[in-house]
C-alpha cells in the first residue's frame, strides 16, 4: 500500500509538472504570438480551447471597443447573430485540418473569420474586413470565371476561387503564372496550372489605382476555335459590347437568357430597357473609364415573357481598343419579389387611408342624416320642404354606400357571415342579374351537381357577383354571353399565382366569364386598385373591383383575373369550403317593425364628435329616455363615481382620444356589471381591440345610423 501510494503521488506530481510545462510553453507562445499580431491590421485574438481570450491586438481593441469581453463569443456578439455556433463550427474544422475560414455577410458588411490551431491548447483568430480588399475581391470573388488582380509591379493581389482552382495554388507574381510575358490582351496566352500548361483567353480590365484585373478563360484547340469555344461555354451569361453599343458576341448562356442569339447589328439598347437614362450614356461613360464596374437592373425586350437581368458592365482592352464585357444575371425572381412587396405595401397604405377616410366620413354622414331625420319629424309629406329633406337623406345614404365600398376594400366593414349554398344564392340573385344585363346579353349558370357549403356574408357576396356581372356586361356593348360556373376544387399543394399564395384545401370556385373586349396586360395588375377604371369619366367610380377584392379577402377567399385582349375576361373566386362543427352562427337580429318605439330609462351617451352626440341625444330624448352626455371616457367615469346615479345602457363610441370605448366600459362595469352596452363606430365591428376579450351584453351599431336604427337598438338592449 505504501508503494502504491508513492507511485500515485509520483504520477500526480508528474502530471502537474507536465501541465505546468505545457502552460508555460503556451504562455511563451502567446507572448511571442502577441508580439507578432500586434502590428496586424486585422483584428486578431489568441484564445484557449474554451474560447477565453488570452491576447488581442490593437486592431481588435479598436474594432470592438464597446463589446470587449473575456470570451471571443462575447466580443463578436456585436456583429454576428449567433457567434457561439459559428466559433464552435470553425474550431472543430481547425482541430481537424489545422486552419479554416468562413465569409459572413454581417450588419457591418462582408467579414472573413479565420482560425489557425496553435498546438493542442490555443487558437489564433483573425477578423478581416473584406470590404477593404481590392475591388476584384468584392465583385469577382463569386464569379465562376478565373479572375486575377495585379498590382503596379505585377504582384498578384487577389485570385478568386475559380482562378485558384485553375492554377492549383496561390501565387505571388505574374511571371510564375505566365511563362511568356508580356501578356497579349484579347488573345490566347499560356498559363501554368496544376495540370501543366494550358491555353487561356486573357481579357484585361483597368481596376483603378494602378491595378489590373485579368479574366482568364480556359480554351481548347486552335486560337480561333478556342476563343469561341471558351467564351461560348462559360457557365455565366456574357456579352461583348462595342463602345458604340453594338453586340460583338454573345455566349450560349446569354443567348438563352435573351431568348435567341442577337442579330449581327443588334445593340444593347435594343435588347434591354429601363435604366432611367439612355443606355448609350452608360456605355459611353464606362468606355471612357469615367465610372468603374457597376450593376444595373434592366428589363429585356422579350415578347414571350417578362425577364429582368442584373447587368454588370466592365471596360476591357482588346488589341488596343476598349470594349465592354456585360455579365448578365437573371433577376426576374428578385424583381418579382420586389414588385410583390411594393404592391403589398401600396395596397396596405391605400387600405389604411381608405379606412381612415371612411371613419371620418361616417361621423359626418351620421350627423347629416341624423339631423335630417330630426327635421323630417317636423314636416309632413305635404310640406314643400319635405322633398328637399328626402333628397338630402337619399344622397347621404348614397354617400354612405360609397364609404361602405371603401371599408370593403380596406377589409374593415362589418360582415354578417352565414352558411350558404351558392346554388340557392345564385338562384335568388338570377332575376336581378337578368335585369342588370339587359336584352342583348345572355346569362348562363352552370353548377357542379354536388356543391359544398361556404360561410360568407350573403349580402356582400351578392354585391361581388353583381359587380362582376355588370363589368362583364359593360365589356360587351354589342351583346354576348356571360357564364357563371361553380365547382368544388381540391388543392393538394400550395397554389402560387398573381402574387398570392392559396393554401391546400377544398374550395368552391365561382367563375364569371364574358366574351368582351378584354383587359390590356399592363392593366391586369391594377384592376383591383381603388379608383382605377378603364371606363370613361362618369361611367364608373373605380370602386367595384376593389370592393369585390376586399370582400373576398375578408371572407378568407381569393380572387384572380385572366384576360385576353379582344377575346374576353374570366374572374375566378376561390371560397374555402365550410366544415360544419357543433357551433352555429349567431343569428342577426331583424329590425323591429311597427310604430316608433318609446322607452324609459337612463342612457349614458359617450361621443367625442359634438354633432353626432347632439343628434343621438335628441333622438333618444324624443323616444322618452333620460340622456346623460359625456364627450370623453374620462368624463363618463367621473360621472359614474356617484353611487346614487343609476344607468341602464351605455351608448359609446369605440375610438376616442384617451381611453377607447371597450376600455372605459370594462372599468365601469366592475361596479356596474348589469349595465348593457351599445358600441357605435365609423369603423367595422372587431376592427379594434381584436386581442381583447369581447364585452358581454353588448351590441355593435355601425355609423352612419338613422334615428330609427339608434332607437331600435337601444330598445332591444333595454328589453
Amino acid at each position: 500500500m505504501i508503494a502504491a501510494g508513492a507511485t500515485l503521488g509520483l504520477v500526480f506530481v508528474g502530471m502537474a509538472l507536465r501541465r505546468l510545462v505545457m502552460r508555460r510553453g503556451l504562455d511563451v507562445a502567446n507572448e511571442l504570438l502577441e508580439g507578432f499580431i500586434e502590428k496586424d491590421a486585422s483584428a486578431s485574438f489568441v484564445t484557449d480551447a474554451d474560447g477565453s481570450v488570452l491576447a488581442r491586438n490593437a486592431a481588435a481593441e479598436a474594432l470592438f471597443p464597446e463589446t470587449a469581453s473575456d470570451t471571443l463569443a462575447g466580443t463578436l456578439r456585436s456583429i454576428f447573430a449567433n457567434p457561439s455556433a459559428l466559433l464552435y463550427r470553425l474550431q472543430m474544422h481547425a482541430e481537424k485540418d489545422g486552419a479554416t475560414y468562413e465569409d459572413v455577410v454581417t450588419r457591418r458588411g462582408h467579414v472573413r473569420l479565420a482560425v489557425h490551431q496553435m498546438g493542442r491548447q490555443g487558437f489564433l483568430w483573425r477578423v478581416e474586413d473584406m470590404s477593404e480588399r481590392p475591388q476584384a475581391a468584392q465583385s469577382g470573388a463569386a464569379l465562376p470565371v478565373p479572375l486575377i488582380s495585379l498590382g503596379r509591379s505585377g504582384t498578384v493581389l487577389f485570385m478568386n476561387e475559380a482562378a485558384r482552382s485553375l492554377v492549383g495554388q496561390r501565387v505571388k507574381s505574374l511571371d510564375r503564372l505566365f511563362p511568356a510575358l508580356p501578356l497579349r490582351a484579347g488573345q490566347v496566352n499560356v498559363i501554368s496550372t496544376k495540370d501543366g500548361l494550358r491555353d487561356v483567353l486573357v481579357s484585361e480590365f483597368d481596376g483603378g489605382a494602378g491595378r489590373r484585373e485579368l479574366f482568364c478563360l480556359p480554351v481548347d484547340g486552335q486560337e480561333g476555335g478556342g476563343r469561341a469555344s471558351g467564351f461560348d461555354t462559360l457557365p455565366v451569361a456574357m456579352l461583348k459590347v462595342a463602345a458604340t453599343g453594338r453586340i460583338l458576341s454573345a455566349n450560349r448562356q446569354a443567348a438563352g437568357l435573351l431568348g435567341a442569339a442577337p442579330d449581327p447589328e443588334a445593340t444593347l439598347e435594343s435588347l434591354m430597357q429601363g435604366l432611367g437614362r439612355p443606355i448609350m450614356d452608360w456605355l459611353r461613360e464606362t468606355a471612357q473609364g469615367k465610372i468603374g464596374k457597376n450593376s444595373e437592373f434592366l428589363r429585356l425586350t422579350r415578347k414571350d415573357r417578362e425577364v429582368f437581368v442584373q447587368v454588370t458592365l466592365s471596360r476591357v482592352v482588346e488589341q488596343g481598343e476598349p470594349i465592354m464585357i456585360a455579365v448578365l444575371n437573371d433577376a426576374t425572381e428578385l424583381k418579382t419579389l420586389e414588385a410583390q412587396f411594393v404592391q403589398s405595401q401600396k395596397m396596405q397604405a391605400i387600405g389604411q387611408l381608405a379606412g381612415g377616410i371612411a371613419h371620418d366620413f361616417n361621423n359626418l354622414l351620421t350627423a347629416i342624416s341624423g339631423h335630417c331625420d330630426l327635421l323630417l319629424l317636423r314636416h309632413d309629406r305635404g310640406d314643400q320642404d319635405f322633398r328637399d329633406l328626402e333628397q338630402i337623406r337619399q344622397n347621404a345614404n348614397r354617400a354612405a354606400s360609397l364609404v361602405g365600398q371603401l371599408l370593403a376594400f380596406s377589409r374593415k366593414q362589418t360582415l354578417r357571415p352565414e352558411v350558404l349554398d351558392l346554388r340557392d344564392t345564385l338562384s335568388d340573385l338570377t332575376h336581378l342579374l337578368n335585369r342588370l344585363v339587359g336584352e342583348k346579353v345572355t346569362l348562363t349558370l352552370s353548377h357542379e351537381p354536388v356543391l359544398r357549403p361556404i360561410r360568407a356574408d350573403k349580402r356582400q357576396l351578392e354585391q361581388v357577383l353583381m359587380n362582376l356581372v355588370v363589368n362583364a356586361r359593360d365589356a360587351m356593348p354589342q351583346g354576348g354571353e356571360i357564364r357563371i360556373e361553380t365547382e368544388v376544387v381540391t388543392l393538394d399543394a400550395t397554389l402560387q399565382r398573381d402574387r398570392a399564395t392559396v393554401p391546400p384545401g377544398e374550395y368552391v370556385t365561382v367563375k364569371v366569364c364574358d366574351e368582351g373586349t378584354g383587359i390590356p396586360q399592363d392593366d391586369l395588375q391594377k384592376v383591383f386598385e381603388p379608383f382605377f377604371t378603364t371606363k370613361r369619366t362618369g361611367e364608373g367610380t373605380g370602386l367595384g373591383l376593389s370592393t369585390a377584392y376586399g370582400i373576398i379577402k375578408q371572407t378568407g377567399g381569393f380572387i384572380f383575373v385572366d384576360s385576353v385582349e379582344g377575346s374576353g375576361t374570366e374572374f375566378t373566386l376561390f371560397l374555402p369550403v365550410f366544415e360544419q362543427t357543433g357551433e352555429t352562427a349567431r343569428p342577426v337580429a331583424a329590425p323591429l317593425k311597427g310604430p316608433p318605439l318609446q322607452g324609459d330609462g337612463v342612457i349614458l351617451l359617450v361621443e367625442d364628435e359634438a354633432p353626432v352626440r347632439a343628434f343621438a341625444a335628441r333622438a333618444l330624448r324624443l323616444r322618452g329616455y333620460t340622456v346623460l352626455e359625456a364627450e370623453s371616457a374620462e368624463d363618463a367615469l367621473k360621472m359614474l363615481e356617484d353611487p346614487a346615479l343609476l344607468v341602464d345602457v351605455f351608448v359609446t363610441d369605440v375610438v376616442m382620444p384617451g381611453l377607447d370605448g371597450p376600455s372605459w366600459v370594462r372599468a365601469a362595469r366592475k361596479d356596474r356589471p348589469e349595465v348593457r352596452v351599445v358600441f357605435v363606430s365609423g369603423y367595422a365591428e372587431g376592427a379594434f381591440g381584436e386581442a381583447e376579450p369581447e364585452v358581454p351584453n353588448s351590441v355593435f351599431l355601425p355609423k352612419p345610423f338613422s334615428l330609427t336604427q339608434l332607437a331600435e337598438t337601444v330598445f332591444q338592449q333595454m328589453h
